[in-house]
């Protein structure tokens, strides 16, 4: 009885799972699909699998460097229809990456067209572009032929491609790779060839190596744009030790006098991977912002190569002063991430160090040399064969010839015939003395060799040379079964290839030269903020409702001025171009403000809070110049404060710094500077608390210490002063009063205080 299951008519059973099992399974599936076939490059070759399938795709179409160029979309087709079933301007992408000489430090594709540039201008459509190979390309798959590697199916089992290359020279590192995978990335820069070549040697000679000493031939990364990295040594040897790390680099400029004591700068090199034209663009947008004032101009008079021209505003600025400045603002340095997660055995992934990276390579060219050795004494034993099988008939001729002419299936005659009857043996030490292949019968393959053989080859020199290469290739092969059978004989092999191949691609070769350089970075100095804004007094403005503006000049403090409707004067001071201002929001955060940056003072001015990230529920509390050599009392309306210096506030971005903690309905209340040695607090309830300042902590962030005692309420005001001077208020009528008998008042901080002097304001305020 059949099953019901098979008719096509009924529909197949629901499978009921989990949820989360389900998605979790399925997104695994599509995780490791996208590390191990997409993302991660393998440790053996250092490719990725569409870059391995182009390469060996346009070995197919046979696209040698010394041959002709095809058709970029000819070969984008071929791998999408023979092994990458994806999108051809993927694939056309990544072959053109391979042909780009400032992307790649070997590139692997020989390029004809326009491939792009360092601008960052997009190569042309693939229908306008040619390519072919280069000899690194060659080199990578030296040995394809000889069952160097695994082959598989491709996506529709048509054909077959190789799961790695044999590759001869360390390419992973050799070129470097970067991808992102689902849960871990991989970025590698480049390096040198020939110093790689030259740790590898060291590794066979030493395999217990450790990571420190092969520092001594990798000296770092080689990136082909150049440049100078200004990493430590420590720094990098703790990188190549753990995988992970990263390296400071910088651009390559030179001072080029005009002379009349005239100079600029000129630019040529700049780090790897970074577009000319975007960081001219950043470059002229920091002189038009006048970030950087001591830039006067750029020019790019870039040919083939970079020459980036630095015009200083003054030829009296210090050459250093400017690059620092251009180093802390620009891409003229930037620091290249190394993240050396890859395919350690084409499946799984690992972070490696220099050594388990080098050690793979190394243990992958013995693998190759070990097969494609036994495919060799393969060969050889095939060949011997047939050689054997001609030197019998040679030695056998009239008889060979005889049923080859008159019997009616000389194969199996041939076969059936026993040669060690007839065997003629020789008679002079010229002669050649062959032993009867098996019990005197030809083999099948023997048999087909001497049918096959040319009429022509029927001559003594001809025999002559069978037993010659008889003799060869019994040497070859017994020098093989000895390579096959000592270690130490292999790694010497492995030795003398990277040695070749280190002659080939090295310091020697074209472009094999070292071109990245080393240098300490030195102390970058603190470039002071009037170096770099031009010093000009100017009258800040905010309003009650937070809009500010910088005014120039320094105009009467009480001068009328418009504001919004609506909308009033709160602070206005005096200031220069070259200040910078600290923000105290109600929410105990301290933004930080240039007087430079600030909007002009023809109009209304514009928000703080496009600024700075102020909330909206957040009130300004004070607004003032800095002073590195200040400190600030800060208090919350709970009564809680401490003194923090204002270097310590101050922040480095717009979401400000958070000093003062305050949570629920408490709010910072007041930020005043420290000025004399005694602390006078006033609560909601007007009662006065003096204690001295010492009693304050210093602090540089935190919810701070009680200041006052209240039952009910909170603080008003608190303020610091000299005691021998007397505390000071303003009257309702704008008179200054100052009370020097405070000892009623004195007390230890959290006490409740007394009511407030006589005369003392009726909004708790002491200014």
């Amino acid at each position: 009885m059949s099953d019901p299951t098979d008719d096509p008519n009924i529909d197949p059973p629901e499978l009921a799972e989990p949820l989360r099992r389900a998605i979790g399974e399925r997104y695994l599936t599509y995780a490791l699909s996208t590390i191990m076939h997409r993302a991660l490059p393998d440790a053996r070759d250092g490719l990725k699998p569409v870059h391995r399938r182009i390469l060996y795709a346009m070995r197919e179409l046979r696209l040698s460097p010394d041959g002709r160029y095809r058709k970029s979309s000819k070969i984008s087709g071929d791998v999408m229809g023979n092994y990458h079933p994806h999108g051809d301007a993927a694939i056309y992408d990544a072959m053109a990456r391979l042909a780009q000489d400032f992307n790649v430090r070997y590139p692997l594709v020989d390029g004809q067209g326009n491939f792009g540039n360092i601008d960052g201008d997009n190569p042309a459509a693939s229908r306008y572009t040619e390519a072919r190979l280069t000899p690194a390309a060659e080199a990578l798959m030296e040995g394809l032929t000889e069952d160097a590697v695994d082959f598989r199916d491709n996506y529709d089992g048509t054909l077959t491609e190789p799961e790695v290359l044999p590759a001869s020279f360390p390419n992973l590192l050799a070129n470097g790779a970067s991808g992102i995978a689902v849960g871990m990335a991989t970025n590698i820069p480049p390096h040198n060839i020939e110093e790689l070549c030259n740790a590898c040697l060291h590794l066979i000679k030493t395999p217990d190596a450790r990571d420190d000493t092969l520092l001594n031939y990798v000296k770092g990364p080689d990136f082909p744009t150049g440049g100078v990295i200004v990493e430590p040594p420590e720094s990098m040897a703790q990188t190549y030790r753990t995988g992970r790390g990263a390296f400071r680099l910088r651009g390559t400029h030179h001072v080029e006098d005009l002379g009349r004591g005239q100079w600029q700068i000129v630019v040529t090199e700049i780090p790897y991977q970074v577009q000319k034209s975007k960081l001219i663009e950043r470059i002229a947008e920091l002189i038009q912002t006048k970030k950087i004032p001591l830039l006067a101009d750029i020019r790019d008079e870039s040919t083939e190569d970079i020459r980036m021209i630095l015009e200083p505003r003054s030829k009296n600025v210090q050459p250093d002063v400017l690059m620092n400045m251009l180093y802390r603002n620009c891409d003229l340095e930037l620091r290249f991430s190394l993240n050396m997660n890859v395919l350690v055995d084409g499946r799984t992934p690992k972070v490696c160090s220099l050594k388990e990276v080098l050690r793979a390579f190394l243990d992958h060219r013995r693998d190759v040399l070990l097969r494609r050795s036994r495919h060799r004494l393969a060969k050889i034993d095939h060949r011997l064969e047939v050689l054997e099988g001609f030197i019998t008939a040679f030695l056998n001729l009239d008889r060979v010839i005889d049923i080859i002419r008159y019997d009616d299936a000389p194969k199996a005659a041939l076969m059936r015939e026993d040669w060690s009857r007839d065997f003629v043996k020789a008679t002079s030490e010229e002669d050649y003395v062959s032993p009867p292949p098996g019990e005197g019968e030809l083999t099948e393959v023997q048999t087909d060799a001497i049918l096959n053989m040319r009429l022509r080859s029927l001559r003594r020199l001809e025999e002559l040379e069978l037993k010659r290469e008889h003799d060869e290739l019994t040497k070859e092969r017994a020098e093989i079964e000895d390579l096959l059978e000592d270690e130490g004989l292999q790694w010497n092999r492995i030795a003398d290839q990277i040695r070749e191949t280190r002659k080939t691609f090295g310091s020697g070769s074209e472009g094999g030269a070292r071109r990245t350089q080393f240098a300490e970075a030195g102390v970058v100095e603190e470039v002071p903020l009037e170096a770099m804004i031009e010093r000009e007094p100017v009258t800040v403005v905010c309003s009650k409702m937070g809009w500010i503006r910088a005014m120039k000049g320094h105009i009467p403090l009480n001068q009328e001025l418009k504001y919004k409707d609506g909308d009033e004067g709160r602070y206005i001071f005096h200031a220069e171009t070259t200040d910078r201002l600290l923000l105290f929001g109600s929410n105990g955060r301290f933004y930080t403000l240039s007087v430079a940056n600030l909007p002009g003072g023809r109009g209304m001015g514009e928000p703080v809070r496009l600024m700075v990230d102020l909330p909206n529920e957040a009130d300004i509390v004070a607004l003032f110049i800095h002073d590195p050599a200040a400190r600030l009392l800060v208090a919350s309306s709970a009564g809680d404060g401490f003194v923090v210096s204002e270097p310590d506030v101050a922040a480095q971005t717009r979401s400000g710094k958070q000093v003062l903690n305050v949570r629920g309905e408490v709010k910072a209340k007041v930020c005043r500077r420290v000025t004399g040695d005694h602390v006078a607090v006033v609560g909601e309830n007007r009662k006065v608390l003096i204690f001295p300042l010492e009693e304050l902590p210093e602090m540089a962030r935190g919810k701070g210490v009680r200041l006052q005692r209240y039952k009910d309420g909170g603080m008003s005001d608190v303020t610091t002063f000299t005691l021998a001077e007397g505390l000071s208020w303003q009257d309702p009528a704008g008179r200054t009063r100052t009370q020097t008998d405070l000892a009623e008042w004195l007390g230890k901080r959290a006490g409740a205080g007394r009511m407030a002097p006589r005369g003392f304001p009726r909004d708790n305020r002491f200014t």
